[in-house]
């Protein structure tokens, strides 16, 4: 089936931007009218009062007879804004309201924004753990590394329901999505491709965990002081544990050294790549250049060297967009009533959204559009089976 993608506008002026903007981008609507004193007594006193008894006696009724159960809260602390960096909560409000909107928009799923005063892991955990009977999912968002990792595992643990660090999993599940179909169209076994991703933080980190939890062990991982190999010594955390698992050939130095004879390039950094550095991969390359809005490097030079080529952006084939994740994810974990989001679970998004492209399959067309309806329907179901 092909699809039509819309056309990019020609030109996105300040004043369109800002308008779009004036009093936030998000509602509250009602389910149901409220026009009648009966439909008042319905709804608030002195009905309410009997739905309030039910669920004090029973919690499972709050599932049911309150929002809560498909809220997701989008929570941030402004640490790692889009290509911001730390701006702040509330500069980081306007981000955490379209992320809301597009719930909404793609999955049908109530969302509300949460930016916390806060950069303390404990105190962003206990704040959350008091408002946990306020929604059903945490989306976080926006939250600088290696913090991120803390902030989700003790999330996890904290609170009964599904929690993802989009910035991490949502980028990893379209990654692989887009390698798997990479690799179809180029005729070669995923597992036997050699990876370079560059960029350790959050994003970098999931990409390689998903990368080799499907079977790619030749995953190279760079930070800004070059390869994570196990003769660093100034590494630690999470990147000590990825400098052992990763990176089998245990190779040294830059980006030099992770590009030569590599099959694919992932960057998630803002960092720039060479390119002389792109003509020493392999024949038939893919390049990832994730980073927005500027990519590792231009689209149209990465198409010298590479089959094919991915951005983050909008307006180039083969947009690496989270949105083609996180929606599907969420609403299939809380349709299933799923109390966490599972490498399973993730993994199997990515194989629903790598099967919709189908027949349309090419080297510029490897992920389907973010308007494509079927998306989030798709990743859901694959995400309540795996369940």
């Amino acid at each position: 089936m092909s699809l039509t993608i819309p056309v990019q506008p020609a030109l996105v002026t300040t004043d369109e931007i800002f308008a779009a903007h004036e009093g936030g981008k998000l509602r509250i609507e009602l389910a149901r009218p409220i026009d009648t004193r009966r439909d008042l007594a319905v709804v608030y006193t002195p009905g309410v009062a009997e739905v309030s008894r039910a669920i004090h006696t029973d919690a499972a009724v709050a599932a049911t007879h309150t929002w809560a159960s498909r809220l997701v809260a989008v929570v941030s602390d402004g640490t790692a804004v889009l290509g911001l960096g730390d701006i702040g909560p509330a500069a980081a409000l306007p981000v955490m309201e379209g992320k809301s909107a597009l719930f909404q928009r793609f999955a049908g799923l109530n969302s509300i924004p949460l930016v916390l005063d806060t950069t303390d892991v404990d105190e962003i955990v206990e704040t959350l753990v008091r408002l946990q009977h306020s929604f059903g999912a945490v989306n976080l968002e926006d939250v600088s590394a290696p913090r991120c990792f803390e902030l989700e595992a003790k999330l996890i643990e904290a609170l009964d329901m599904p929690v993802m660090h989009d910035d991490q999993h949502g980028t990893a599940v379209v990654v692989l999505a887009a390698i798997t179909n990479g690799a179809k169209v180029l005729g070669r076994d995923r597992a036997g491709l050699k990876v370079v991703v560059s960029g350790a933080g959050a994003a970098g980190i999931a990409i390689a965990a998903i990368l080799l939890e499907v079977g790619i062990q030749d995953v190279v991982l760079l930070d800004s002081r070059g390869i994570l190999s196990g003769h660093r010594i100034d590494l630690t955390g999470v990147k000590a544990e990825f400098a052992s698992t990763s990176n089998p050939r245990q190779i040294d130095g830059g980006p030099a050294q992770a590009l030569a004879g590599a099959d694919v390039f992932v960057g998630v950094s803002s960092s720039t790549v060479e390119e002389s550095l792109l003509a020493t991969m392999s024949a038939d390359a893919m390049i990832f250049a994730l980073s927005n809005p500027d990519p590792e490097v231009a689209p149209d030079v990465a198409g010298r060297y590479a089959r094919i080529v991915a951005t983050g952006r909008s307006d180039y084939p083969n947009q690496i967009n989270n949105v083609l994740a996180f929606p599907g994810i969420f609403r299939g974990a809380l349709d299933a009533g799923a109390r966490r989001i599972t490498t399973a679970m993730k993994i199997a998004a990515a194989m629903a959204i790598a099967d919709l492209v189908g027949d349309d399959l090419a080297a510029d067309f490897i992920v389907p559009s973010p308007f494509d309806e079927r998306v989030a329907d798709a990743v859901a179901a694959a995400v309540m089976a795996a369940v």
